[in-house]
């Protein structure tokens, strides 16, 4: 594999896998919450960071993270009071992120809208060893937040009522999602770009839940299908030149689609043995 002998092209493997894992993690319990959308709005702010650390000469990764925590504090806010004028707020969040992004991006010395541009879609080539320290270090937090807690906030997640009642810390747990959320965008920035990360947290959870039962089995077969998808992407974007970021969703919908095409037979197949396990039940209660 030559590739491999590529200084970029290791470290945007290195970067690939980090995504591939992190971004099912905190999807999962997205989708569970009927957030799926939530990563995208996270991009659109985070896009406000990455000029800023542009524009103040810092890591576009760190900038970019504080920003996107800040913005995903304040939506996990306007998501709890439950306000008609919520989903208003939300969207000036979204778009004046993106748009101060534009702004700012060409106010800085040196940079440019091809710095946004490979932010919002993902480059390999951006991949800068530095990154990789703070992708690391975001990605065992991530990990570490939604396999450590997996419980928790599965509760959170399913009833927050009962949760409450059970006597768990629901606000704090609500802002930690929303918080993991915000990092897991970041980590995504350089591979797949903040535009589409939010195609990784959600495809490859809507791809497992297909042929899957339960939330464990569920997490683990999203995160194996993101982990393929995402180095199969970046090996791909080596070989043929096309942007990383498309390639890797693309090739998620492919295997969600082909999840789909499996489910079918495979529901029948279950409907079918449990018909035969309740006619046995039945004969047994008859004999008694």
């Amino acid at each position: 594999m030559d590739l491999l002998h590529y200084p970029f092209m290791v470290r945007a493997l290195i970067a690939a896998g980090l995504v591939g894992l992190t971004a099912p993690a905190i999807g999962t319990y997205l989708v569970q919450r009927r957030q799926a959308v939530m990563g995208d709005g996270l991009g659109h702010v985070a896009m406000t960071g990455v000029a800023l650390g542009f524009l103040l000469r810092s890591s576009p990764v760190w900038m970019a993270t504080a920003v996107a925590i800040v913005g995903a504090i304040g939506m996990e806010i306007i998501r709890s009071r439950g306000r008609t004028s919520g989903d208003v707020a939300l969207a000036m969040l979204f778009y004046g992120g993106l748009a101060g992004g534009v702004m700012i991006i060409n106010l800085a010395p040196g940079g440019s809208t091809t710095n946004l541009i490979s932010a919002m879609f993902g480059s390999i080539t951006t991949v800068a060893p530095e990154d990789i320290i703070a992708m690391v270090i975001l990605a065992a937090f991530v990990l570490a937040v939604t396999v450590g807690l997996r419980r928790q906030l599965f509760a959170v997640c399913q009833d927050e009522e009962f949760a409450r009642v059970t006597g768990l810390p629901v606000r704090a747990l609500n802002l930690l999602i929303a918080v993991t959320a915000a990092v897991t965008v970041t980590v995504a920035m350089r591979i797949v770009g903040l535009l589409l990360v939010s195609a990784m947290m959600v495809i490859p959870v809507a791809a497992a839940q297909r042929i899957t039962r339960g939330f464990a089995a569920t997490l683990g077969l999203a995160m194996a299908i993101s982990l393929t998808v995402a180095l199969t992407g970046s090996a791909a974007t080596y070989y043929i030149d096309v942007p990383s970021g498309s390639t890797i969703v693309l090739l998620a919908i492919g295997v969600f689609m082909a999840m789909t095409a499996l489910s079918a037979p495979l529901a029948r197949r279950r409907a079918k043995a449990a018909r035969a396990a309740e006619e046995v039940c039945t004969r047994d209660d008859v004999k008694v």
